[in-house]
């Protein structure tokens, strides 16, 4: 499945920039390279989260899993081009069902674990999606019973597989995977098919999935091509190679995650540990224990860090060399702190599903503090930069209401990216994918910057031009929970908004006006959401105002900025 114009994908490799590598390729070189080297290991706790026992796998055994897991893909009747809907927890599998599809051409669709009807059925209608692959169970809930009521109502979804343990029954119509895997890898059968429908570094991998203001998600499709990319510039920010041991903490279905462990990982050949869900003291004891020597950390995480040392007693943090941190201002003193008190250089990172991308290393800006809050202006003539993203990437600034350029420090604008690791656009959304690129062919990030530095050779964040919420590092839309909350038969008026949180970023604050002699509690609301909307559960409110009037601007605009404030001043009570 081809997603770029053929003169994109000329202009690409043209520029040394896109090749003939995919995924299959790098994971082939590394099992025939070091085959006995660790590559891949579970959550300790995994057996809690899906009933599977943790695992810890080679290269060789990574590429037997692939191999066999191909065989099965076909035996199940997907073939090139196919989409599959995936919902899985942080594994092994995860991450084996990824590289077997992309070696047979099927594009997986990865969702995180906490969607459920009113998130998937959009994303089903808009893919097509012929199978849905699962964990049997993620946490208390039953994901192989909700792909088969799924597949009930979608006529394209004919296949439901699942990944389970030894003592999870499964519902009829649900096959097994772990069952029905061969015994061993028929290589002939796969060079059959590879020949009969050849693979691209072209070809679509995946389609992950982002929500923004229009308040529905939108799909991103990536190719071979736009991920091996990532592999070097990743690793050149973060000093990766073949023997680096990461540890990832996100969902491994997010772009975060693809980009900044998946990528890194399987482009240089090191070790990939995962964590799910985030549990800080198992987090902490996995940094010693693995020997990690690369992480991403949420900027609340570092600071609880330095706040409360007794956290890190008994955790060896000396092989710990850098972290990478985003998705919100970092604090300079935090920065500062981290590289003197335990010789970790944490690296701001600021990315995006559609391929917004910018990096500030030590290379680029030495100074800890200045790292903190500034980036590099890639791809903007008159500046070098060691990164080499910053000559495969172009940025503008841009005055949303003029639309003139902005060129001198001061003035916040829209920050926008044109380049090889930029979307080809949004899944079968002709007319979004219209508007999210700008009359030069740059994409509108709808992030808000300002040129910094004393030759204007930074940007500094400024703040969001589009309304989301962003809770534990997904994007929330806030007009898609304002459609859902206005839909309860006691709430007139509604507005959502991020408030603060430590640990997750921001979490979800509903603000209502009643209608006459209802009346409503968070979790009455809660419930309705999730039992009768069918909401997946990140989006569920955590915060319930109650007001006579939402305050609102001469024009009518509801003001957010005062709800902030009148929510910060009720405190952290739920209601």
């Amino acid at each position: 499945m081809l997603i770029h114009a053929p003169e994109v994908i000329a202009r690409h490799r043209a520029q040394g920039w896109w090749g003939d590598t995919r995924l299959q390729d790098l994971l082939a070189q590394h099992a025939a390279r070091a085959p006995a080297q660790e590559c891949l290991v579970d959550p300790p706790n995994l057996a809690a989260i899906t009933g599977e026992a943790p695992q810890r796998l080679t290269w060789s055994a990574l590429q037997n899993l692939v191999d066999r897991l191909a065989c099965a893909l076909l035996d199940a009747g997907l073939q090139k081009d196919d989409i599959v809907l995936v919902q899985m927890a942080n594994s092994h599998a995860l991450l084996a069902v990824y590289l077997a599809c992309a070696r047979l051409g099927i594009v997986a669709s990865p969702v995180v674990a906490q969607y459920r009807a009113h998130e998937l059925d959009p994303i089903i209608e808009r893919t097509g999606a012929r199978a849905m692959l699962v964990s049997a169970r993620i946490g208390s809930h039953d994901h192989a019973a909700m792909a088969l009521a799924l597949q009930a109502r979608h006529p394209s979804l004919h296949t439901v597989l699942a990944f389970a343990g030894p003592d999870t029954a499964l519902p009829d119509g649900v096959h097994n995977l772990w069952q029905i895997l061969p015994a061993a890898p028929d290589a002939a059968r796969l060079a059959r098919q590879e020949a009969a429908h050849p693979v691209s570094a072209d070809d679509a991998v995946c389609i992950l999935w982002t929500s923004g203001s229009e308040g529905r998600a939108k799909g991103v499709a990536r190719t071979h091509n736009d991920w091996v990319l990532y592999g070097p510039q990743i690793g050149a920010a973060y000093d990766i190679g073949p023997h680096s041991r990461l540890l990832n903490g996100r969902p491994l279905v997010t772009h975060g995650a693809f980009v900044g462990s998946i990528m890194p990982w399987l482009f240089h050949g090191g070790t990939l540990v995962n964590h799910h869900p985030f549990t800080l003291e198992l987090f902490l004891r996995q940094l010693g224990d693995e020997r990690i020597s690369f992480t991403a950390l949420a900027p609340a995480v570092l600071s609880t860090l330095l706040a409360q040392p007794a956290l890190l007693q008994g955790i060896d943090l000396h092989h710990l060399r850098y972290v990478g941190s985003g998705s919100a201002p970092l604090n300079p003193t935090l920065v500062q702190a981290f590289e003197q008190r335990f010789g970790v250089q944490v690296i701001n990172f600021f990315g995006s599903t559609e391929g917004a991308s910018l990096v500030g290393t030590p290379q680029d800006i030495p100074d800890a503090g200045l790292r903190a809050v500034c980036f590099p202006r890639f791809g903007v003539p008159g500046f070098d930069w060691a990164h080499p993203a910053s000559r495969r990437v172009e940025t503008r600034l841009v005055d949303l209401e003029s639309g003139a350029d902005i060129t001198a420090p001061g003035r916040a604008g829209e920050i926008r990216f044109r380049g090889p690791m930029v979307m080809a656009g949004y899944f079968r959304e002709p007319e979004l994918s219209a508007a999210a690129f700008d009359e030069q062919g740059f994409y509108r990030s709808g992030d808000l910057f300002e040129i910094a530095g004393e030759r204007g050779e930074h940007y500094r964040f400024a703040g969001r031009a589009k309304d989301i919420i962003i809770r534990g590092g997904i994007n929330i839309s806030a007009a898609e929970i304002e459609n859902l909350v206005s839909g309860h038969p006691a709430v007139a008026e509604v507005a959502a908004i991020g408030i603060p949180d430590e640990r997750l970023g921001e979490r979800v604050c509903v603000c209502v006006v009643l209608r006459a002699g209802t009346a409503l509690t968070l979790p009455e609301l809660v419930a309705w959401l999730r039992d009768v909307r069918e909401v997946g559960i990140v989006k569920l409110p955590e915060r319930l105002l109650v007001l006579d009037a939402l305050p609102r601007s001469p024009n009518n605009k509801v003001l957010k900025g005062d709800l902030r404030e009148r929510a910060a001043a009720k405190g952290s009570h739920p209601s």
